[in-house]
C-alpha cells in the first residue's frame, strides 16, 4: 500500500473510534498525514484498490467491513444531532453576549452531527485576557439556565486570546481543531488556526472550519458591562475568582494530564477523553495492522 491508503484507511479507523462512518468529501478532509486532492482520495476508494477487501460501502458512508451497522447509527444520530443544533445556537448567542467573549464554538459530538438526543452541548470559549475567569462565572449562569430548560451545555474549555497556540500536538487535538465549529468570533477561530499549523502534520487537507457550518449572527448587546467591569473593582473580582478557582480545579485535577488552569487557560477535561479515544485508536489501528498484515506506524 501507498501512504495515501494508509492515510485514508486512518482517517476511517479514527472515525470508528466514534462509531462514525465518513462519507467520501469527509474522508478527504481527514485523511491522515498525506496532502492528497479529493481525486485522489477517491481513487484509493475504488472497486480495484488495496482497501476494497477492509471497507463496507453503504450509500455515501464508507467504514470497515465488519462495522457494517455505522451507516444506520450515522443516520440516526445526524436526526439527533438536528434536534439539538437550534438550542445549540440558542445557547451560543447568549454565550456570545457575555462582556469579554471575544469567540464561541461548537465542540465534540453535535460538531460532527454525531449526537445522541442525550448528548451535552460542547463549546469552547475564547475570551479578552485578564477577564477569563470573571468571564467564566457569568457564562455558568447560562449553563444553569440551560440545565432549568431541560439541557445540558459544557463550556468545558476557555482560553484568552493570549493563549490560542495550543501545547498538545496529537492526533486528537488535531482532530478537534478540524472539527470544531465557530459560531461567533471567526476572525478569532482563523487567527487560531494559523497559529496552529502543526496540526497540518496530522490532517493537512483539513484547512478552514468544516463545510457544515450554519448562519449565525450573534446577538449585539451594548458593552457597557464590559466597561463596567474594567474597573478596579472588576479586576479584584477576577483575581479572586482566578486564585480560588485554579487552586481547587488543580487539586481535583491532579495527576490528570487533560485539565490545565492558569491566568489564560481553563481546561477542564477531567474525563481525559482524548487520551481515551487516542488508546482506542492505537488499538483499532494495531488489530487492522494485524489483520491485514499492514505496515506498522507510530501514532500519537
Amino acid at each position: 500500500m501507498r501512504a495515501l491508503h494508509l492515510g485514508v484507511l486512518q482517517a476511517i479507523v479514527y472515525a470508528d473510534v466514534f462509531d462514525f462512518p465518513l462519507t467520501l468529501p469527509e474522508i478527504h478532509r481527514y485523511t491522515v498525514g498525506v496532502a492528497a486532492t479529493p481525486d485522489e482520495v477517491a481513487s484509493v476508494l475504488g472497486p480495484s484498490s488495496p482497501l476494497a477487501a477492509l471497507l463496507y460501502r453503504e450509500d455515501a458512508f464508507f467504514m470497515l467491513a465488519d462495522r457494517r451497522h455505522l451507516a444506520r447509527r450515522r443516520r440516526e444520530r445526524a436526526r439527533a444531532s438536528r434536534a439539538l443544533w437550534q438550542r445549540a445556537l440558542m445557547y451560543a448567542r447568549l454565550l456570545a453576549a457575555v462582556p469579554f467573549v471575544r469567540m464561541v464554538a461548537l465542540t465534540g459530538a453535535l460538531a460532527m452531527e454525531n449526537a445522541t438526543e442525550n448528548d451535552d452541548i460542547d463549546y469552547l470559549i475564547v475570551t479578552e485576557p485578564g477577564y477569563l475567569w470573571l468571564c467564566r462565572a457569568m457564562v455558568i449562569a447560562v449553563v444553569r439556565l440551560a440545565a432549568l430548560r431541560g439541557d445540558r451545555i459544557c463550556p468545558n474549555y476557555f482560553l484568552s486570546t493570549a493563549a490560542l497556540t495550543l501545547d498538545d500536538h496529537s492526533l486528537f487535538t488535531a482532530h478537534e481543531l478540524a472539527h470544531m465549529v465557530p459560531l461567533a468570533g471567526l476572525d478569532v477561530y482563523e487567527q487560531m488556526r494559523r497559529l496552529n499549523t502543526w496540526t497540518n502534520q496530522f490532517l493537512p487537507n483539513a484547512d478552514g472550519p468544516p463545510q457544515h457550518i450554519p448562519p449565525f449572527t450573534a446577538w449585539r448587546f451594548t458593552r457597557w458591562g464590559e466597561a463596567l467591569l474594567r474597573s478596579p473593582l472588576g479586576q479584584r473580582v477576577e483575581q479572586w475568582e482566578r486564585e480560588r478557582k485554579v487552586r481547587l480545579f488543580t487539586a481535583q485535577g491532579r495527576g490528570i494530564p487533560e485539565v490545565h488552569f492558569s491566568e489564560h487557560q481553563c481546561k477542564g477535561h477531567f474525563s481525559q477523553h482524548g487520551q481515551r479515544a487516542m488508546q482506542t485508536f492505537a488499538q483499532r489501528w494495531a488489530d487492522v495492522v494485524a489483520a491485514f498484515n499492514l505496515p506498522s506506524l507510530h501514532l500519537e
